[in-house]
């Protein structure tokens, strides 16, 4: 982070959020985060689901083995992520979603 940055030194990212409002305004709203720390990157988090990362990955035109996976939370969530160039940011794409309880079968998990 440079200490002189101004808000002008975050168009890149800012120029990338501004595309996807205009090229997809019509999927699920991210949460959005721009940050003088890395002010090429543009992220954008999905709280309500996994199903919402996938319509923003397929949309985006991402491929699916560019993502990753990890459980955090004591294994409650599944965290799903990917990282892409877009309009001139580094684009940075999370999804947060339940781990589906086991399914017990015969009393067994």
């Amino acid at each position: 982070m440079s200490e002189n940055l101004t808000l002008d030194g975050l168009t890149a990212a800012l120029r990338a959020l501004r595309l996807l409002v205009t090229d997809f305004g019509h999927l699920p709203a991210p949460t959005v985060r721009v940050s003088p720390i890395y002010p090429d990157r543009l992220e954008l988090s999905l709280h309500s689901g996994l199903p919402d990362f996938e319509a923003w990955r397929e949309a985006l035109g991402l491929a699916a083995d560019g993502v990753t996976c990890h459980v955090q939370g004591d294994g409650r969530t599944r965290v799903l992520r990917t990282v892409a160039a877009y309009a001139g940011a580094e684009l940075e794409l999370i999804g947060y979603g339940d781990v589906r309880a086991p399914e017990l079968v015969g009393g067994v998990a």
